[in-house]
């Protein structure tokens, strides 16, 4: 069975709703280590999704349809 990928707002929720059930202090240590484990790598994936992005906001078709680094002219 495919597993579908979460997107980056499903992540984004998931980190936010551990956030706060590590912050509730109702969570033993063991689940505590989990779900903060798991919290990092959401954090990791959100901030590669990002980091991604930003490369290509940075991009622009030049005229011969091509990528380039965006240049502001004065």
């Amino acid at each position: 069975m495919d597993k579908k990928e979460k997107t980056f707002e499903e992540k984004i929720k998931e980190l936010e709703l551990i956030v706060k059930e590590l912050e509730s202090g109702n969570v033993n240590l063991d689940d505590a280590i989990n779900k903060y484990t798991h919290a990092m790598e959401l954090a990791h994936e959100c901030s590669d999704k990002l980091k991604n992005a930003e490369e290509v906001v940075n991009k622009i078709l030049t005229e011969n349809n091509t990528l380039e680094d965006f240049k502001v002219e004065e």
